[in-house]
């Protein structure tokens, strides 16, 4: 096992997650693509917080590209001193996705914000949160996705299936980021490469 190739593949494989999660948070500012919802404050307060753009994007991106810069380092002290900034790195990423993680996970379980035939009429709120213990939660009842926004339409489903990838990436993002900070910490304990720690017959 080569400590530095293991911090390679992480740093390669935060990239794809980080534009995903970039992408997913962008379109959750423009329910059905258009711009007047996010212009008149009617967008969905967890995704205005763009914990998918700066967090498990921006951050985690260049985390990304520190790994993969400083995992060519030879040389035991120079290797040893840049897995220890690693592990700097690989926090940081660590608590950008956590975090990303925690909002997109309360975005999907409270639901959309969105125009909502109520008794007091046409009102824009968060019809779908759970308010009561008894209720099943909206996830589990697809019947009421139409029936609860009267606009944007579709805003249930595009918040569910947007909302659910950025979980999904952010959570992979944090399983990437606490074996590579595992990885960074053997590489200072242990040196480049394991194979080359092995004792050879006497």
């Amino acid at each position: 096992m080569c400590v530095a190739r293991c911090s390679y593949c992480v740093g390669v494989s935060l990239v794809p997650l980080a534009i995903l999660s970039m992408a997913a948070n962008a379109l959750l500012l423009f329910p059905n693509l258009e711009t007047r919802f996010l212009l008149e404050g009617h967008v969905t307060r967890e995704a205005t917080w763009g914990t998918g753009l700066w967090a498990s994007g921006f951050l985690v991106l260049m985390v990304s590209r520190g790994i993969v810069s400083g995992s060519s380092k030879t040389g035991c002290c120079a290797f040893k001193a840049e897995m220890l900034c690693q592990v700097g790195y690989s926090f940081v990423a660590l608590v950008a996705a956590g975090i990303c993680f925690l909002v997109s996970s309360t975005g999907l379980s409270v639901g959309p914000l969105c125009l909502h035939n109520s008794t007091r009429g046409l009102n824009w709120e968060v019809p779908l949160e759970k308010q009561l213990i008894r209720d099943r939660h909206y996830l589990f009842e697809r019947e009421r996705w139409a029936l609860a926004c009267v606009e944007p339409q579709g805003v249930v489903l595009w918040n569910v299936v947007l909302f659910s990838l950025l979980m999904a990436t952010s959570g992979i993002q944090v399983l990437l980021c606490a074996a590579h900070t595992l990885n960074a910490l053997l590489g200072i304990l242990c040196g480049p490469g394991f194979r080359n720690n092995k004792v050879g017959p006497a």
